[in-house]
């Protein structure tokens, strides 16, 4: 009528072993991917949205808001008077201070979007 008290943690050991073997062999093919993209191979990368608008309500609302009256960031209505459009498009590529971060439109918009943004009423 005893029970063998060992027989739960044995139970719990041989689970714990087989999702130790399931997480590697999926870490390893994990590893191929991204050995594969730093050789050159495909790279999966997020493309931004086309127009500025969409680049500003996807990138930029949460800290400048949603009318560009500002927030965590400052304002953006009449940007373009404290700024030049490459000044601007120069705070979008590297940052401004610790509040601005760096990169988050690509390059290929940059001009679009800091042309946008100067004229900004």
């Amino acid at each position: 009528m005893n029970r063998n008290p060992i027989i739960p943690f044995v139970l719990i050991m041989v689970f714990g072993i087989g999702l130790v073997f399931a997480l590697s062999i999926n870490g390893l093919g994990n590893a191929k991917e991204q050995a594969a993209e730093k050789e050159g191979g495909e790279k999966k990368e997020e493309v931004a949205a086309g127009s500025p608008e969409e680049i500003y309500k996807g990138t930029c609302i949460g800290c400048h808001g949603d009318q560009y009256q500002g927030g965590v960031g400052p304002a953006l209505k009449g940007v373009g008077d404290k700024y030049t459009p490459d000044q601007i498009k120069d705070i979008l590529v590297n940052g401004k201070g610790s509040g601005m971060p760096a990169g988050l439109v690509a390059e290929g918009q940059l001009d679009d979007m800091a042309k946008w943004l100067s004229e900004l009423k």
